[in-house]
């Protein structure tokens, strides 16, 4: 269960970047620069949303590497992918280029290494 226990890992300081480095460059200067209260607001739940999802990935993740679950696996990595998804598509549409927003590459390879391992797992 090496692989997903890696996937997990991932995920868990996917979590510490999202809440200290994420949260000073973008929540914060959000938060000061969002006028309307009611904006502000729904953003900083949107903001700490994210970050309750990022942490129940990373116990599902912690969870898979325990057993073998294609539902739970499929679950966590349709989420991420998703997330994936967004980051390419308004990087691209609004920006550009997908370079401003890396994040896309740590939610595809997180579900590509818990496929990795999840396979490899159960083979053995």
């Amino acid at each position: 269960m090496l692989w997903t226990r890696l996937a997990a890992a991932l995920m868990g300081a996917t979590v510490l970047i999202h809440v200290f480095a994420g949260g000073a460059d973008v929540h914060l200067p959000l938060q000061a620069t969002l006028a309307d209260s009611g904006l502000a607001a729904i953003a900083a739940v949107l903001w700490h949303a994210v970050t309750v999802v990022l942490i129940v990935l990373a116990y599902g993740l912690w969870v898979l590497a325990r057993r073998h679950d294609p539902v739970l696996e499929t679950v966590l990595s349709g989420i991420q992918i998703g997330f994936a998804a967004l980051f390419l598509v308004y990087g691209l549409t609004r920006l550009g280029t997908v370079l401003d927003m890396p994040q896309w590459v740590i939610f595809l390879s997180i579900p590509a290494l818990t496929r990795f391992g999840q396979s490899r797992e159960r083979a053995n």
